[in-house]
């Protein structure tokens, strides 16, 4: 049974939260502090976190930081009140894979946490390790490596390298992305996918190569993404 760690101070959302939750099948907790999440976040193994980033004593990005340390695993997704891009840029920055703007509709919350699960338990699960260059992508051990170094990835940074990878040296549209790695019917901010990728780069940066020999991801502006073959 998928695990869901709730982090919200409001008594009625975080109620309405966890019912629904608990009515689809997943083992909830709820935390009504940052302290507290980040407790129950160390001490258990949640495969999502529903983060609000108004919460009384920790600002909630400063939350989500310390839970990609605590929880490095598990899906964060922040659900907010704050709309503007910024925050969002931030949040995605700082290690959330999704942002949701209150008010949302509990029926597109519970289809996004759905997507989530099954695209971090199971994305690529099947196939050989897909070797491009000095990187190899290993689909069922959701493990990268450079030039044989490993690069940890969180889970959509994985899902969107290999989506690439499976189409190296090819286009891939915005629209494919958002569809294949996050969701079909996503309504999120595109910036998510930008933010990621700029992730990506300076992760694969991290390896020991020079400048040539590193994977390198491509922009095609007013379309997408390329990951690029060493060759070309």
């Amino acid at each position: 049974m998928p695990s869901v760690l709730v982090v919200e101070d409001d008594e009625t959302i975080g109620a309405t939260l966890a019912s629904s939750l608990r009515m689809h099948d997943y083992e909830v907790a709820w935390a009504r502090t940052g302290g507290e999440g980040l407790r129950q976040a160390a001490a258990g193994e949640f495969d999502l976190v529903l983060l609000d980033l108004g919460l009384p004593d920790l600002d909630g990005i400063e939350v989500c930081r310390r839970l990609r340390v605590a929880a490095p695993s598990a899906v964060v997704v922040i659900l907010s009140a704050r709309t503007q891009e910024m925050d969002v840029v931030i949040g995605l920055e700082v290690g959330a894979d999704d942002y949701l703007t209150k008010p949302v509709r509990l029926h597109e919350l519970l289809a996004r946490v759905r997507a989530h699960l099954r695209r971090g338990s199971g994305a690529a699960a099947t196939g050989a390790p897909l070797r491009i260059g000095p990187l190899q992508v290993d689909f069922p051990a959701r493990r990268v490596t450079v030039a044989d170094r490993e690069i940890p990835l969180r889970t959509k940074e994985f899902d969107l390298l290999a989506r690439l990878a499976q189409d190296a040296g090819q286009a891939v549209s915005r629209d494919t992305l958002m569809t294949d790695v996050w969701d079909a019917h996503w309504h999120g901010p595109t910036k998510t996918l930008d933010v990621h990728i700029v992730a990506l780069r300076r992760k694969l940066a991290s390896a020991d190569l020079t400048e040539e020999q590193l994977p390198r991801i491509s922009t095609l502006r007013g379309y997408g993404y390329r990951l690029e073959r060493p060759d070309e």
